[in-house]
């Protein structure tokens, strides 16, 4: 029979000296989509504050569009890596209060907490991969009372903030087994045409494509090229016809750079992101709203096709202004 639950200002229950190595940290990293405008974050600190008052919470962002978990999971993965030894809260959850788990991952460099739906994953890669997972079962480690609707504060905060104090997972529940991981993002590389999907939209109108400088050499494209949305001019399925011409936005022109001001101020450019991966800027401008795309993406892909001016662009070429080592979409370590 299980222990009564403690209470949020308790230790968790005695281990036998030995017994499960207790690794405590620190650092609490929280990254959700519960935005700036109600008190959900709010509320998490405050169960994390009563459970283990001396941990510090580091926030990631809470501003992931809402119910975007493949865009939660780049923007962790790709900012894990430069943050101490942590636990790892994330919440970006559209299946809260269904069948799906809730999950603590080990990993060689931090533990991370949230739902079993992918959204963990490319943050346990850039950390050294998964070590071991359990299931967060035992109810001695959740609020007394859990909502349907809020696992973030009554599961996912406590957890964390118990893993902080060094209770180790083994405790939470039994081994997960397999964890959901989120498809590989679209990407498509043809002589003279590279189609890949969006990944991520910063507050700065930059786009972020599933597509690296070397997917731009495969395909041929050096100096300018031509940047639409929508799909590759080869697929000629109706539905992708229909949205390509009705989409309301020209194609953009963009110089293949390094950075911004490798071009004039309105002026579009193709530059390896800090990530390593290939992004469209405006400088002093949107490449978002110059393509339409809005401020964020939801979890419906979106693509953008890149593809070679007639004059500037040679086969097998390559691109000497675009970093050579640039990382894959979801690994984050440099």
């Amino acid at each position: 029979m299980l222990a009564e639950a403690p209470r949020l200002d308790q230790v968790v229950p005695d281990r036998e000296p030995g017994e499960n190595e207790a690794v405590t940290y620190r650092w609490i990293s929280f990254t959700t989509d519960y935005g700036a405008r109600d008190g959900f974050v709010a509320s998490c600190h405050g169960v994390i504050a009563r459970i283990a008052p001396d941990a510090r919470v580091l926030d990631v962002t809470h501003l992931v569009p809402p119910q975007a978990v493949r865009t939660g999971a780049v923007l962790l993965a790709r900012t894990v890596p430069y943050l101490p030894a942590s636990v790892h809260l994330a919440v970006v959850d559209p299946g809260v209060g269904t069948a799906r788990r809730g999950v603590v991952v080990e990993t060689p460099r931090g533990h991370l907490v949230g739902p079993d739906n992918g959204l963990l994953m490319p943050a346990a890669d850039a950390l050294g991969g998964v070590v071991a997972a359990h299931e967060l079962a035992d109810a001695r480690f959740r609020l007394p009372h859990v909502s349907a609707t809020f696992h973030g504060r009554d599961i996912f905060a406590p957890a964390a903030a118990h893993i902080s104090l060094g209770v180790p997972p083994a405790e939470f529940g039994p081994p997960a087994g397999e964890l959901v991981r989120l498809p590989e993002p679209k990407l498509t590389v043809r002589p003279g045409e590279l189609t890949a999907e969006v990944l991520t939209i910063d507050s700065f109108g930059n786009v972020q494509l599933a597509a690296t400088s070397e997917n731009l050499a495969e395909a041929g494209i050096s100096g300018t090229a031509t940047v639409r949305t929508g799909h590759s001019a080869t697929d000629r399925r109706p539905d992708r016809d229909e949205h390509n011409r009705h989409s309301g936005h020209p194609p953009l022109s963009a110089t293949v750079g390094r950075t911004f001001a490798d071009v004039p101020a309105g002026e579009t450019v193709l530059y390896p992101d800090s990530a390593g991966l290939l992004a469209v800027a405006v400088n002093l401008g949107s490449a978002a709203g110059a393509l339409g795309l809005g401020d964020y993406i939801s979890d419906s892909p979106q693509e953008l096709t890149v593809t070679s001016s007639p004059t500037e662009s040679f086969p097998g070429r390559t691109t000497a202004n675009l970093t050579p080592n640039a990382t894959p979409p979801f690994d984050a370590r440099r």
